[in-house]
């Protein structure tokens, strides 16, 4: 366990780290500089492209555990010097890698279309149209939620939407220093826990990929903690989310040897804060008759540097409410029915309450009583 843990997100780090490290360098010379405006918190242009070095540190990495894998199977390299228990689930590695391989396409087609968007100001609908259409297709291709109903056509539309919602919703979170990415580390690294330590069979290729997505946010966080020296830009956030919906689609977090149905809920809770903003972000939004996907400044963390916290402050509080509402996603596996389930459904909820208040006091604080 602490090979694989150390391998996927030692690798990762570097890559991302360094690629990111290139590409502050090479981002002004290519016109990838983010101007201040009105809508935005920084106040001096600075690079993006920072999910090109996000984008290289999943990639790599994956090249990497792919080969080895076909190598050991192949007996073209001794076994010796990988642990025991993960050598049996190589051959399962291979097996899923046409899957993961098709995610990694999907997430390299919302990259480029990202890295275009931050170049040249696309406008929403054509971004709309492609994440559709890229869900559509991992779906054909058989990213699907069962949700323990009958119905195929049920756990395609609930994923649609799932995936959907968390591509924008990490895109919406991308407007302060470190706050998308740390929310995307927070969460793929309580995912990968659940993974590798909360079931009967650990799901290897899973957990492994979120711990390499891990990796790679932490590098690229290297340089955008504040003062942030880049940004990841649509480039980075759209990858984030999608590699998240897709792993938790993937990762089938209920057990019959160690769990019951209602642990389906531990993403909702690990993710409660993203979809959260995202939600209320659009109904605030439509409700004053604008755009849901025109840019301003009524995110959550917005609200709470009105009530005047600092901006990194803002951002911590941000990804420590994250923290406890996975720590509430990790609570589903000791509990053993619904009604328990209840009670940490419950706890989520009153976290996600005290934050309406806060937005409600930010809200009437700007507009005045």
């Amino acid at each position: 366990m602490l090979f694989l843990i150390l391998t996927c997100l030692g690798t990762s780090f570097v890559v991302s780290c360094l690629t990111t490290a290139v590409i502050r360098r090479l981002a002004p010379g290519w016109g990838l500089m983010d101007q201040p405006a009105a809508r935005k918190v920084h106040v001096t242009p600075t690079p993006l492209g920072g999910g090109i070095g996000i984008w290289c540190g999943i990639v790599l990495p994956l090249l990497i555990v792919q080969l080895i894998a076909w190598l050991v199977i192949h007996r073209q390299v001794p076994a010796v010097w990988i642990p025991p228990e993960i050598v049996p689930h190589l051959q399962g590695v291979m097996q899923q890698s046409p899957r993961v391989w098709s995610i990694v396409a999907a997430g390299t087609i919302l990259t480029c279309m990202g890295l275009l968007d931050d170049l040249r100001n696309l406008p929403w609908q054509p971004r709309l149209l492609v994440q559709m259409l890229v869900s559509c297709g991992l779906i054909y291709g058989g990213v699907r939620a069962s949700i323990f109903v009958e119905y195929p056509w049920l756990g395609a539309i609930v994923t649609f939407c799932w995936i959907m919602a968390l591509i924008n919703s990490f895109n919406f979170l991308d407007n302060m220093d470190a706050l998308s990415g740390g929310i995307g580390l927070i969460a793929s690294v309580m995912f990968a826990i659940i993974m590798l330590a909360f079931l009967e069979e650990p799901r290897w290729m899973v957990g492994g990929f979120l711990l390499i997505l891990a990796g790679a946010i932490a590098g690229f966080l290297i340089h955008n903690r504040p003062p942030a020296k880049i940004f990841m830009g649509d480039t980075g956030s759209y990858l984030i989310g999608l590699c998240l919906a897709t792993m938790t689609i993937l990762g089938t977090f209920y057990d019959a040897n160690s769990s019951g149905t209602h642990v389906i809920l531990a993403p909702l809770c690990v993710l409660a804060v993203p979809l959260y903003d995202l939600l209320t972000v659009l109904t605030i939004r439509i409700w004053e008759g604008r755009s849901p996907f025109h840019a301003d400044k009524s995110h959550f963390s917005h609200r709470l540097v009105q009530l005047g916290m600092s901006k990194p402050a803002a951002v911590a509080t941000i990804h420590l409410t994250t923290l406890m509402t996975g720590l509430g996603g990790l609570l589903l596996y000791r509990v053993h029915n619904w009604s328990d389930a209840g009670l940490i459904m419950l706890l989520i909820f009153c976290v996600l309450a005290i934050i309406a208040i806060l937005e409600m006091t930010g809200r009437i604080g700007k507009n005045g009583p």
